[in-house]
Order: structure tokens, then sequence, then C-alpha cells
């Protein structure tokens, strides 16, 4: 595998992207900065998160980075019916996300932003999700023993709900955790 010309920088708090990141076989590091997560409500799905992938992106300074930088931003939507999940802000909110999505079919979202001081390129994966009945029972165990409301449509693909609820996906699972690796590798390697 050929060696990056850059420093590479992951801007993102999620334990997730990291991983991701990691199984790719690449060096990074990690610098966050809060960047907020409302949009123009005029954007659809993908639209809403390339715009936030590139505002994360856009919050860095060129003199806030390495000399040699490129910087990787990243942003996950759960939507269904051209309605967007974002994360929870309370245990209510979540339960109502759950309902919302047992026995449905939804679309995880997430746009990617690649930057260095030269150039910038964004894409957006797309991944549809079914999730079988949950019941009132499934959907409070959960949320008690994973507690995932730092997490999108209150969900984690990876957690004993990904085992247990989703009949099906057509996409990258890995979309589904936060970010598209494949795609993300044939990216990185095209810039």
């Amino acid at each position: 595998m050929r060696q990056l010309p850059y420093s590479i920088i992951l801007a993102s708090q999620s334990p997730r992207r990291r991983e991701l990141l990691k199984g790719l076989d690449i060096l990074f590091t990690v610098m966050t900065k809060d960047t907020p997560e409302d949009f123009p409500g005029d954007l659809k799905g993908g639209a809403i998160a390339s715009y936030l992938s590139r505002r994360k992106a856009k919050a860095f300074a060129d003199n806030e980075l390495p000399e040699d930088y490129l910087l990787i931003t990243a942003d996950t939507i759960v939507c269904i019916d051209n309605h967007v999940l974002n994360k929870p802000a309370s245990p209510a909110e979540a339960v109502n996300m759950l309902k919302t999505l047992s026995g449905n079919q939804h679309t995880v979202y997430t746009g990617v932003t690649i930057r260095t001081k030269q150039k910038e390129v964004t894409f957006c994966s797309a991944t549809d999700v079914w999730f079988r009945d949950l019941s009132e029972e499934e959907i409070s165990y959960y949320l008690t023993k994973y507690k995932p409301y730092d997490k999108a449509g209150s969900y984690g693909v990876q957690e004993w709900i990904g085992y247990s609820a989703i009949s099906r996906i057509e996409g990258s699972y890995f979309n589904v955790m936060g970010l598209p690796t494949q795609q993300l590798y044939l990216e990185l390697y095209q810039f």
C-alpha cells in the first residue's frame, strides 16, 4: 500500500470513526473542534451530511494545521420519510426514534470531506437499512444497556440492536457505523 504524502488528521470525536480509519492501516492524529450541526431547511438527505462535513472542515484555519496536512471530516445522519433523526436530546426522544425506525426502512447518509491547503473534495455515501418490528421491552433494554445518545437515529449498528433487529442492509455497513471506508480509501488514493 502506498503511503500518503500528508500528515493525516481525523477531525472527529467518534471512537467508531477512529476505529474504522485505523482499520484502513492509515496513520493519523485526531484534532477536534466543536461545530454547530444545524443546516439550512431546504437541504435533504445526503446534501445535509455533505454540508455538515464541509462545515466541520472549514472550522479549521490553515494555520492551525501542520504544513503538509490532509484533514478528514465526516457527518452521519439518519433519514426516514425525508425526516432527519439526529442524536437524541433525551431518553424520551431516543425511544420515539427507535419506535419510528421499528418495522421500517431508513437511509443512513455519511458526508465526508477531504481537505488540504490546495484542494477539497466532499462525497456522500448512502446505505438503506431495514429494522424488524421492535417491542417496547427491546427498545427499553437497548437504551438502558447501550445508551446510544451520541448516535444519529439513537442506535449503533455494531451493537446489540444491529445483531438482533436489522433485517437487511443495502450499501456499506461501515457507512452505517459512521465512515464509508471503501469509498474513503479510493478517494484518498485518487486525491
